[in-house]
C-alpha cells in the first residue's frame, strides 16, 4: 500500500505476514490489512522489555497504529493483539499450511493491491485455528488466491466454450486451462459443484456442507494441479 501524505497516523487491523530482523533490535514487518499490504518498521521490538513484541506475532489479528513520514515505510507506534490463533501451533500440518498461506499472500500482494488478500488470510487462519478440515481450507485458499490474482479457474465452460453439462464427465486439460469432455473423466457434476462452492463461498458457509467425502479427493487433486500452473 502506498501512502502519499507525509506525517500521517493510521490505525488499522491486520495480520503480520512477514518479519525481517533489522539492525540489533528492530524488525521490518509486512502486514496485510483491509486496505492492502503495508510495510512498517517496528523499532526495538526484539528487545526483551519491548511493549510491542507480544502484539506482532504471526497468526494473530492485531490493531496497529502506524506513523507514515515522507517514505512508503511506516513506523509502528502502537499495537494491540485482538485475537491469537494459537491452536494452529498445535499441529505441524496446520502450522505448515498457515505459513505457506502467509508467504503466498505476501508475494501476491507485492504485485497487486487487492483487498481480498486480507479476507483470504483472515478466513484461512480462523478456520485453521477452529479445526476445520485442512484439505478444504487448502482448496479454498488456492482457488480464492487465484481469483484475487486475476487467474480464476474456469469452472463453467469446456474446451469448446460450451457450458459444462451436469450429466457429463470431464478431465482437466492443463494446456487449455479448462475441462474437456471424456466419458471416463475424473470429474463429474458433484466435483465441479464443490469446486465452484470453494471458489465463491466464505469458509463459514462451506463448514455447513455435508457429504463432501465422495468428491473431496478428486476435487483437491485438481486444485493442486491448478496451484502448480
Amino acid at each position: 500500500m502506498s501512502i502519499s501524505t507525509a506525517n500521517k497516523d493510521i490505525r488499522t487491523h491486520g495480520y503480520v505476514i512477514r518479519r525481517t530482523n533489522y539492525g540489533e533490535a528492530d524488525r521490518i514487518l509486512n502486514i496485510i490489512t483491509p486496505s492492502g499490504k503495508m510495510t512498517v518498521m517496528a523499532r526495538g521490538v526484539r528487545k526483551e522489555k519491548s511493549k510491542l513484541a507480544g502484539s506482532v506475532e504471526l497468526f494473530s489479528l492485531t490493531d496497529f497504529v502506524i506513523h507514515f513520514g515522507k517514505g512508503d515505510m511506516g513506523v509502528l507506534t502502537g499495537a494491540r493483539m485482538l485475537n491469537y490463533y494459537g491452536n494452529i501451533l498445535k499441529s505441524f500440518d496446520r502450522m505448515e499450511l498457515a505459513g505457506q498461506i502467509l508467504k503466498k499472500i505476501s508475494i501476491a500482494a507485492d504485485s497487486s493491491d487487492n483487498s481480498d488478500y486480507y479476507s483470504i488470510v483472515d478466513q484461512s487462519l480462523r478456520a485453521l485455528n477452529d479445526g476445520m478440515r485442512i484439505n478444504i481450507i487448502e482448496g479454498w485458499f488456492w482457488l480464492n488466491l487465484m481469483k484475487a490474482m486475476g487467474e480464476e479457474a474456469n469452472l463453467y465452460r469446456d474446451s469448446n466454450g460450451e457450458k459444462l453439462l451436469e450429466q457429463s464427465r470431464y478431465n482437466y486439460d492443463v494446456a487449455e486451462g479448462c475441462f474437456a469432455m471424456n466419458p471416463n473423466g475424473l470429474y463429474g457434476a458433484d466435483e465441479i459443484k464443490f469446486l465452484r462452492l470453494l471458489s465463491s463461498a466464505d469458509l463459514s458457509v462451506i463448514t455447513r456442507v455435508k457429504n463432501v467425502d465422495k468428491v473431496l479427493d478428486n476435487a483437491m487433486g485438481l486444485v493442486r494441479i491448478l496451484a502448480k500452473k
